[in-house]
């Protein structure tokens, strides 16, 4: 029993104890940052789901209950050192190991599925469900009048707000067949009028001149490249952040494992 009074075992859980209060901070970071993804605060949300490949939500979840973990586990890992019980530690072990096999999921998850987003993924929800007309309000078809409202709401928004117009641009509105095109003629509105440019009072500049295609009344980029970077960034940033994580609580589980251990000693 040399190694309970040695100074090798104070440093030891000193050092074990400081390990685990940086996995502590590393868990509230990933709640703060999936949560602020799933708060979902651009609105892109109801157009991922609509693509049906909302992955990387999965992950965002995935990422909170971890987090949250890893605040959880490494607290009761502290007790477990300063008790230098075995069987506490053990069950730290299992514990963490669960959470690591979770975390992997989500960085994986997040990291492969970050680009599955393409522009023709997003040109064909927008084609399907923008402006259709509600089918009948029947329980079979609360989701899809969910994802019309959704993806018109949120497609008009976008392009208000970031001043752009369809994925690719406005030509995305008169080269293809869409629900909008059936309902509108070219003359009158070749393109949704939220792909007008706006005033700072929220009145639309020249409504003549953005029906023909002005240069300073349409906004001619599309919306694309704001919804994809916006993905990209939070899928990188889950996966890269989670991977460091894991690579850190290895670290420490070695670190664990070599102080249960020398506790026979």
């Amino acid at each position: 029993m040399a190694f309970y009074s040695s100074s090798g075992h104070r440093c030891l859980q000193s050092l074990l104890t400081w390990a685990n209060f940086v996995l502590v901070c590393c868990g509230i970071a990933l709640m703060a940052m999936c949560i602020y993804f799933i708060y979902d605060h651009e609105g892109v949300y109801v157009l991922v789901d609509a693509t049906g490949s909302e992955s990387v939500w999965r992950a965002a979840w995935i990422g909170l209950f971890t987090g949250f973990a890893f605040i959880c586990v490494p607290v009761f890992g502290m007790y477990a050192i300063m008790k230098s019980s075995k069987k506490l530690i053990f069950a730290y072990f299992i514990l963490m190991l669960i959470v690591f096999a979770f975390e992997m999921a989500s960085a994986i998850t997040a990291a492969t599925h970050k680009d599955w987003f393409s522009p023709n993924l997003f040109l064909k929800e927008m084609l399907q469900y923008y402006n259709k007309p509600l089918p009948g309000v029947v329980p079979s078809n609360q989701d899809e009048i969910y994802k019309i409202k959704g993806v018109t709401a949120a497609w008009n928004r976008i392009m208000i707000e970031k001043k752009c117009c369809g994925v690719n641009g406005p030509q995305d509105w008169v080269t293809f067949d869409s629900y909008f095109r059936q309902q509108n003629i070219d003359a009158d509105y070749p393109w949704p009028r939220q792909c007008c440019q706006q005033d700072a009072m929220g009145a639309f500049s020249s409504l003549d001149g953005c029906k023909i295609g002005l240069n300073p009344y349409l906004s001619n980029t599309g919306c694309y490249p704001y919804i994809g970077d916006y993905l990209r960034t939070f899928g990188l940033a889950v996966s890269w952040f989670g991977f460091s994580i894991l690579c850190w609580t290895f670290l420490v589980l070695l670190g664990m494992m070599a102080f249960y251990i020398l506790l026979d000693y």
